[in-house]
């Protein structure tokens, strides 16, 4: 965290924009996760959602987040109809490496270059594109090295389908390691206020590197912005109805977490969704955060954290208050 000077002083001036590691792409700091838009976090709505992905360009968001595995190819199917005529204003990350079936049953990962390069073209097929910009290894296959798998994505990268080469929920030891082949624009991990274990060491590595950190679920799941309050919140086939921290003993203890985001929140005239996102971005001016959602109002909510500003008062309460322990694992 940057250093903090005098109680009432502002410590996060955020810069809404920000380079994507030692790439040319120049994203906002807050961006657009789209997997709820297909899948996962129960109905959905392609009408409502191309109209929150052109409102997001509109009002100057241009950092998109995809994979082929989000309703096993509809969501950048989606993608690709709502930026058909408007590519020259997004940066699309997509990922590869959860493989589904035809009627999405798990396959199981997969980091074979073979399996790689099919992924890569039916993702391209699928956004009707020419090249993919971020391009991240989804989830390492066990049984593939990462300079194997690094090394097929470099191949990619030379071939000018992919710009640039990201990795997903990996140690430090794995991205110094792919570092080596081929330099790695971004690093995607969980990390928010109740996930915060990216702080230990991959932030350094990040920071050694030059590599830009992402953050998915940066409002843990919805739960940060205090709409869960009990699994009576969530619809039928919401896939964090089987998530440990989603359970009732878990949802009863984890509010914590929510009442202290939400009295900070109203002592500043802002929600706990702003507050959430903007403690994250204060962690360094190059963290990225992509929080998801359906929904226009929550789409300007969530930018609105960008005007949020925190003193050393703010962040010792968050600091202080916060449990230490968030009840259930992340999956």
């Amino acid at each position: 965290m940057i250093d903090l000077v005098g109680s009432n002083q502002i410590v996060n001036k955020v810069k809404n924009v920000t380079i994507l590691g030692s790439s040319t792409l120049q994203v906002n700091r807050i961006g657009l996760g789209c997997m709820g838009m297909s899948e996962f976090y129960g109905s959905f709505n392609e009408e409502e959602s191309v109209s929150t992905l052109h409102k997001a360009i509109d009002i100057g968001v241009n950092f998109f987040d995809t994979a082929d595995m989000y309703g096993w190819g509809a969501n950048e199917k989606l993608i690709g109809k709502a930026f058909r005529r408007r590519w020259d204003k997004v940066i699309l990350a997509t990922k590869f490496g959860v493989m589904r079936g035809s009627n999405g049953e798990w396959l199981g990962l997969n980091g074979k270059p073979e399996y790689i390069k099919k992924a890569c073209e039916q993702s391209l097929s699928n956004l009707g594109t020419e090249a993919i910009d971020l391009y991240y290894m989804h989830r390492q296959d066990p049984h593939v090295e990462i300079e194997e798998i690094v090394d097929t994505l470099s191949n990619l990268v030379k071939q000018g389908k992919v710009k640039y080469i990201g990795l997903c929920e990996v140690d430090a030891d794995t991205i110094r390691r792919a570092h080596k082949v081929h330099p790695i624009t971004a690093l995607q991990t969980e990390y928010s206020l109740w996930s915060r274990e990216p702080e230990k060491e991959l932030f350094g590595v990040c920071k050694e590197l030059g590599i830009t950190f992402v953050s998915y679920s940066p409002l843990g799941r919805g739960f940060l912005t205090g709409a869960i309050r009990s699994r009576a919140d969530m619809e039928a086939g919401d896939f964090r109805l089987s998530n440990p921290r989603f359970t009732d003993a878990a949802i009863a203890e984890n509010l914590t977490f929510v009442n202290v985001l939400d009295q900070l929140a109203k002592d500043k005239g802002v929600t706990k969704a702003q507050i959430a996102l903007s403690w994250i971005l204060s962690q360094n001016h190059e963290i990225t955060a992509i929080p998801g959602t359906r929904k226009i109002h929550r789409l300007e909510e969530n930018l609105g954290a960008l005007n949020v500003e925190l003193t050393e008062a703010d962040f010792d309460i968050i600091e202080s208050a916060m449990p230490k322990i968030t009840i259930g694992s992340r999956y």
